[in-house]
């Protein structure tokens, strides 16, 4: 039986801004909470209960302040080792953390950011849930537009999101013939036409550009059966609408799933994409962001989220921009117990399908067109091992460099991307890992880089433009509000939205 996280944290007490074991993101199957996640989530309610009452405070203010996370990333400190930058007087002087981790300290685009068309995700209607036997209550608030600004926004430092696409077909007429349009296209989970949508109202409501959004077409989302091959008529109609009447930025695709009803999923290596390619390019769009790894929605099409197939379209497109959502690492529908060495092998720090993507740039070390996101890899690993996030971590910069790592959360999955911020802005590898498996050490100008710096040269982002505070007669309207909430005694909500074993 499964519970969202949250649930499960507030029936046992638990009030910690950095997750305390690995939440599913609906890609994955979540693992058992480990001793060692277990006894950081122990030392968090021991340290903040004793740290708050020195202070006289309300335990739940002090978790939802930066005096929380600091202690939080002290308990992680006891448990693994010195994998985080922090004093002992963070945990008790708000002033100590603001001085040492200034707010605007790093230019914050977040690549994988999520919400949903009005439910929780559709979990409970996934095939491998019907066949637990159980049903699931979902609370599509969570998972809202609303809920998103404020987690994104009000309660991070995150300057610009990149709305990403969750794999659905819209429907383009009806039975009339008639071209649909807005929410009677349906789409999914997140549709092309909302993400539109949205990111123009985050914009207007801001005065400013503080949203990009992607593009849901793939080559197997429109098919003609009788043929048994893609309808290019409809995919065409498609693509210039996404690109001229929504504006996407990039395109989001799944190679393991199928909208289209085509009976199969696709490659990046295929001629259907290559056709694809060649249409988009056409018209002047050149950036694809793919979903490798995390397949467990999959059970017939989920190898093919295997990242194999990146080699060969990057080197026939070196003029496209291939970024690799999740860094492609895998979890497979059977959940490997993590010391399981198919899914990570700790002689060699190497993770399934990870290794993969690095041994693809091993052998092409000129290859400039891929990227490695950390959406889900980064936050997850950290919270499973930091030394596994060593691990994942030095091998991206090692192999790609700092300069083709990219930023992002999968956040609302995992509630506000605070915690993963402030972790990241923490996070060091150890001279003994640095020795042994020849990474380097994080600098500000690698995080720098990672942050935000990268996906704003793919993106053709004015970063100056976002940095410069803006004259007090011209706040924009999301910091307004920002300010407002705040005034009004907002806390950030330290809950996670994605689901754990029930009997964790």
């Amino acid at each position: 039986m499964w519970i969202r996280k949250g649930e499960r944290d507030y029936l046992k007490g638990v009030d910690s801004p950095v997750p305390t074991q690995l939440v599913s993101n609906e890609e994955l199957l979540p693992r058992r909470q480990t001793p060692q996640q277990k006894q950081v989530e122990h030392l968090i309610g021991e340290m903040s209960d004793e740290k708050s009452k020195k202070l006289n405070m309300d335990r739940r203010k002090f978790m939802a302040g930066s005096m929380g996370l600091a202690t939080c990333f002290l308990a992680m400190n006891k448990v693994y080792g010195q994998a985080f930058e922090v004093d002992e007087v963070e945990s008790m002087e708000p002033a100590a953390t603001a001085e040492k981790w200034p707010k605007d300290e790093y230019f914050i685009v977040d690549v994988q950011a999520h919400f949903t068309n009005g439910f929780a995700i559709g979990f409970r209607n996934n095939e491998f849930v019907k066949n637990m036997g159980f049903n699931l209550k979902e609370d599509a608030d969570s998972y809202s537009f609303r809920n998103f600004v404020k987690e994104m926004f009000f309660d991070s430092d995150t300057n610009m999101v990149v709305i990403s696409g969750v794999p659905g077909a819209e429907r383009q007429k009806n039975a009339q013939g008639v071209t649909l349009e807005g929410r009677a296209r349906g789409g999914g989970v997140l549709p092309s036409w909302l993400m539109s949508q949205s990111g123009r109202t985050i914009n207007e409501l801001s005065g400013s550009q503080r949203a990009l959004w992607q593009g849901n077409l793939a080559p197997n989302h429109y098919w003609d059966k009788v043929a048994n091959k893609p309808n290019k008529t409809a995919l065409i109609e498609q693509m210039e609408r996404e690109l001229n009447l929504y504006k996407i930025n990039s395109w989001k695709w799944y190679c393991h799933t199928d909208p289209g009803a085509s009976g199969g999923g696709f490659q990046l290596d295929d001629e259907n994409a290559a056709w694809f390619y060649e249409e988009s390019r056409k018209r002047g769009m050149k950036t694809f962001s793919v979903h490798k790894g995390y397949s467990a929605q999959s059970r017939t099409l989920g190898h093919l989220a295997n990242p194999k197939d990146v080699e060969k379209a990057a080197l026939n497109n070196p003029d496209l921009t291939f970024i690799i959502y999740h860094s492609a690492l895998e979890h497979g529908p059977t959940e490997p117990e993590f010391k399981d060495p198919k899914w990570f092998d700790p002689t060699t720090g190497d993770f399934g399908w990870h290794n993969v993507l690095m041994d693809i740039k091993k052998r092409n070390p000129n290859m400039k067109n891929v990227n490695a996101e950390v959406g889900s890899f980064f936050n997850v690993l950290v919270i499973a091992n930091p030394i596994m996030c060593m691990h994942g971590m030095g091998k991206n910069i090692k192999y790609f460099g700092a300069d083709h790592v990219i930023w992002g959360t999968d956040c609302l999955w995992w509630g506000s991307p605070q915690w993963a911020i402030d972790a990241f802005k923490r996070f060091q590898i150890s001279d003994e890992m640095c020795e042994r498996f020849g990474y380097t050490k994080i600098t500000k100008e690698d995080k720098a880089k990672i942050f935000g710096l990268n996906a704003a040269r793919i993106y053709g982002v004015d970063v100056k433009a976002k940095r410069n505070p803006l004259p007090e007669d011209a706040l924009d309207k999301i910091e307004k509000m920002k300010t407002a909430y705040h005034d009004a005694g907002g806390m950030r909500s330290n809950q996670a939205y994605g689901w754990v074993r029930a009997d964790d």
